[in-house]
């Protein structure tokens, strides 16, 4: 509990600095433009206090879940030292500082993120969990349960080796694999990698794992519990089982008649079971035959600046192509892939949880990267809105819109933006009661 409320803190203050950083954006920008603000606040009011220099007011407000920058109008021109009353791309240019920042901060966090030291599962190859219909690797006839140990000649131990090692060939060119199959027999496959837009690189179709459960006595309680042969047991209790070692220390962790939580993976979908750990758990596990993948370990590793760097940016010019690519899920599930403050919250810790407390940091750049492209939507009032206002105008040569169809247009989108905010805290909330998770 007490992880919970620190992660929670930290994912407060997180947000904090995210829209405060994105407001400071609208801030000095505004500010340079000569335009007049009233109150450049962190968190929302109530105000605690606030300390007035010049014609602004620098507040600290009770409620730290945004920031807010106060200036005398936004859409009436006549009303002198406001936003409405500068030049369209002056205008422009202050609607878009705010995303910019985000998208800025964002790089920074990622960045920083790549730069520290990671644990990366390796072993002596890698375990083919599920083969994709009709992909390279089925053309091939590689097998679930197959091992990759070698690709080109070189050995792979990690799933990052398998995937540079694919993608670093030209586009056409065969790859010849190296499988263990059956505990011991090679068996030399070669295939032809194919590009896969959605992920901007080229793949053989396989989805890899560390174990594969071969067998599951009948009438056990891990066949009750819903264990299926082929299935991967991916965690117990949201510990990473990746080696039979791993598995061991986690079930010695658990005491006797407790009630344990396993996450499976089965085909391309997880699976969640409960299983209770009895007295003798030994001829527990006796019910339950794993394959496991020779030598898997733990390797810290630490990447480059320069790579990190890269990486940071890689993420950043690929996030709006990954979104396009992933409005199919959007539509299938808006429950997961669409979130407010509180599922945000409980990804956090849920990430947290996973993957280790550094993940704060990666969950705090895409929730700066988050904000900054959903403000660039075309939505009044969202700074994407008053950026294409701004821009019809521009093109117009100054020519304003009129401000009848202006407020029109920020009633609507208000209208629309409340209502979605309405529906996703529902959704956030709703999980949140019934023990729904992300599944991570």
């Amino acid at each position: 509990m007490n992880m919970v409320i620190i992660v929670i803190i930290a994912f407060l203050v997180s947000l904090l600095v995210v829209v405060s950083l994105h407001e400071l954006g609208h801030f000095l920008t505004a500010k340079r433009a000569r335009i007049k603000v009233e109150e450049f606040g962190i968190g929302l009011p109530p105000r605690i206090f606030g300390i007035k220099r010049g014609e602004t007011v620098y507040s600290l407000n009770a409620i730290p879940l945004g920031a807010f920058v106060r200036t005398p109008s936004e859409n009436d021109p006549t009303v002198r030292g406001s936003l409405a009353s500068k030049g369209p791309w002056t205008r422009f240019g202050v609607y878009a500082a705010g995303p910019l920042s985000n998208i800025f901060l964002a790089f920074i966090l990622l960045s920083v993120f790549f730069t520290l030291p990671t644990n990366v599962v390796a072993g002596s190859g890698v375990m083919v969990h599920t083969v994709v219909e009709g992909s390279p690797a089925q053309e091939a006839g590689i097998k679930a349960g197959d091992i990759i140990s070698a690709v080109n000649g070189r050995a792979i131990h990690t799933w990052e080796d398998l995937q540079n090692t694919v993608n670093s060939g030209q586009e056409g060119e065969k790859v010849t694999l190296i499988l263990q199959r059956n505990g011991s027999q090679n068996v030399e496959r070669e295939l032809v990698p194919r590009f896969d837009s959605s992920l901007q690189r080229r793949t053989v179709g396989v989805l890899l794992c560390w174990n594969m459960i071969s067998q599951v006595n009948e009438g056990s309680l891990a066949e009750k519990a819903g264990i299926r042969p082929g299935d991967t047991l991916l965690s117990i209790n949201g510990q990473p089982i990746y080696s039979s070692e791993s598995l061991s220390r986690v079930l010695q962790s658990v005491e006797a008649g407790e009630e344990m939580s396993l996450l499976l993976l089965r085909g391309q979908k997880t699976i969640s079971a409960s299983l209770v750990k009895e007295p003798d758990f030994a001829h527990q596990l006796d019910d339950v035959d794993l394959s496991w993948v020779n030598g898997v370990h733990i390797d810290p590793q630490r990447l480059p600046v320069r790579k990190a760097l890269y990486l940071g940016g890689s993420y950043i010019i690929d996030m709006p192509l990954l979104i396009i690519n992933t409005i199919p899920l959007i539509t299938e599930d808006p429950g997961k892939a669409l979130v407010g403050p509180i599922g945000a919250g409980q990804l956090t810790v849920e990430a947290v949880r996973s993957f280790g407390f550094s993940n704060i940091l990666f969950i705090a750049s895409l929730l700066s990267l988050g904000i900054g492209l959903f403000n660039l939507f075309p939505v009044p009032p969202l700074d994407g809105g008053g950026m294409l206002v701004a821009l019809i105008e521009g093109v117009r040569r100054g020519k304003r819109l009129s401000l009848r169809a202006v407020r029109l247009a920020y009633t609507i989108g208000t209208t629309f933006l409340i209502t979605l905010m309405v529906l996703v805290t529902f959704s956030d909330i709703f999980r949140l009661v019934t023990g729904g998770s992300f599944g991570l």
